[in-house]
């Protein structure tokens, strides 16, 4: 659910900051060791595709998934400083933790899972799906930090999301926002336009 905040930060950074000034603000954004989120993003990718083909992978996954939230904390430390940054680092400290306490995996209620594609629901019923996720059950630990949230129409993207989700995305949303708006002592120093 990163993509929702960083999308929605965009849209109204682009109507409060102006095309122009939003899209010169974005390409300036400067982060403490920024390569490591790119190459955390790619690498997920990486082990939804290899996990389903190799079982030693997908044995090993909450390993490595752990190893890869913990990366992540360490990026978002290094920026602390930066806007929203304690918000996003809170939200991806408590999806850490519940998958920390569930062996790796975040669990994901019945209720909210009923959103997904049948097939989806079907495989985590199952325990067919060999991803980072997981049907909640009696032995579940935090589970109100798990996957609890059902969002669908007229929610643009059906999908489940923890506690979390939401507060990582509410710092992503306030980071974005901060960047592509004028200061206010930009906005004062610009002439005015006389009628």
């Amino acid at each position: 659910m990163v993509y929702d905040g960083i999308i929605l930060g965009l849209i109204v950074g682009f109507f409060r900051g102006g095309l122009k000034h939003g899209l010169v603000q974005f390409s300036n954004i400067r982060l403490k060791a920024g390569w490591m989120f790119p190459l955390l993003l790619v690498f997920q990718f990486f082990m939804f595709y290899i996990q389903e083909r190799s079982s030693i992978v997908a044995a090993a996954s909450g390993y490595i998934y752990i190893a890869v939230y913990v990366v992540g904390l360490i990026f978002l430390w290094f920026n602390r400083h930066s806007k929203g940054f304690w918000l996003v680092m809170a939200g991806v400290f408590l999806n850490f933790l519940v998958m920390l306490v569930n062996g790796g995996r975040m669990p994901v209620s019945y209720e909210a899972a009923s959103v997904l594609e049948p097939v989806y629901l079907e495989m985590l019923q199952s325990g067919d799906a060999v991803t980072k996720h997981y049907l909640m059950d009696a032995s579940t630990r935090l589970s109100f930090l798990g996957d609890i949230i059902p969002l669908s129409s007229p929610y643009p993207r059906t999908q489940a999301i923890s506690i979390g989700d939401v507060v990582m995305n509410l710092g992503i949303f306030l980071y974005i926002l901060h960047i592509m708006t004028p200061a206010a002592a930009d906005l004062k120093s610009q002439p005015e336009v006389q009628g």
